[in-house]
């Protein structure tokens, strides 16, 4: 079956924070917005878990996730490629 037929998924970018679970890492997703009334730049951070079927990622590298049906009680996302790894 191919990835059109299952609708658009969203995809993010984010750095790998922790990978000490099995097949499991927590990506975190940094977005900067300027604030509507104080004129500022915001920085605000999310973490997502993520489904690492092949327990390649570490932490500092930089992946591509993509929406998933939920594998666990918070796992909606999996790895879909590593675009950089951690020096």
């Amino acid at each position: 079956m191919s990835e059109n037929s299952r609708g658009k998924r969203k995809t993010m970018q984010g750095v790998v924070v922790s990978d000490k679970m099995d097949r499991t890492v927590a990506v975190e997703m940094t977005r900067r917005f300027l604030h509507p009334t104080y004129k500022k730049f915001v920085t605000r951070k999310k973490k997502y878990l993520a489904h690492d079927e092949t327990n390649e990622c570490r932490i500092g590298d930089k992946v591509a996730i993509v929406e998933t049906r939920p594998l666990s009680r918070h796992k909606r996302w999996r790895i879909s490629a590593v675009i950089e790894k951690a020096k």
